[in-house]
């Protein structure tokens, strides 16, 4: 499986496997926050692309794209602009994907990542045959407040996805009594993250040194630890982008 950036020349494109941490995990009460895996396998899931330059963005409030002012302190290219108005950001790809046949590329900020005054636009191309640069937007949410960004920060993250496939799903809604033997599961489960969570209260607890009960990051049942399946992931491991050399097509 591929996934090819064609970088214009006279640019580069520093893009990377996306990364676990956060800045605001790193802060949080005894790096609880790493306790989630839910939480860092969306922060992994991709490769993030960094800001070329650092700038910051202010918004007048207005609907028109003169009404967002970028300072750059070194001169990004014509990377970053205003280009919609509403107070978008635009962040051009100074690249091609390509994607393997019947896959989208996804592209997004980096998951779990809050920034003041600035919320980020997503967006799906179908790039296994769509010949265009994308851009990542992200709109600006109070005028007249300054948002800043380091040359080096992640503004971007991509993915493939495989196109159509939430498609073929068929969700349906039930009431978790008529499953008695999962309800009484649920039940039990909720009984003992109850009492994890009180045991937390005394610093003194196993509970408080162990800081999560830790079943699902091992894969295992509550009630059975042997049950772990044997595709249960902890960890992305993606492999980074390949330079290829010059004339190499392949």
């Amino acid at each position: 499986m591929k996934l090819i950036a064609y970088v214009m020349d006279g640019h580069e494109l520093d893009i990377r496997p996306a990364r676990p941490n956060r800045a605001w995990m790193d802060a949080y009460f005894e790096r609880y926050a790493y306790g989630c895996l839910p939480l860092l396998m969306a922060n992994m899931h991709g490769w993030e692309i960094l800001s070329p330059v650092s700038f910051t963005a202010i918004w007048n409030g207005g609907g028109h794209k003169d009404g967002v002012a970028i300072l750059e302190d070194e001169d990004s290219n014509g990377q970053i602009l205003s280009f919609f108005g509403s107070g978008i950001i635009t962040y051009k790809l100074p690249a091609v994907f390509r994607t393997e046949p019947g896959y989208d590329l996804y592209v997004q900020a980096p998951p779990n990542n809050p920034i003041d005054g600035v919320a980020p636009l997503a967006g799906i191309v179908e790039m296994d045959w769509a010949t265009t640069i994308i851009s990542m937007n992200w709109q600006l949410t109070r005028p007249n407040f300054a948002v800043r960004f380091k040359k080096g920060q992640p503004l971007c993250q991509v993915f493939p996805v495989k196109r159509g496939e939430l498609e073929n799903f068929e969700p349906e809604k039930r009431r978790l009594s008529d499953e008695p033997e999962l309800a009484a599961y649920i039940d039990e489960w909720l009984a003992r993250r109850r009492g994890f969570q009180a045991a937390l209260k005394d610093p003194d607890s196993p509970e408080r040194r162990q800081k999560w009960p830790g079943n699902y990051r091992r894969g295992t049942d509550v009630f059975d630890e042997s049950a772990a399946p044997s595709d249960h992931l902890t960890r992305l491991r993606l492999k980074p982008f390949k330079e290829k050399p010059d004339g190499d097509g392949g």
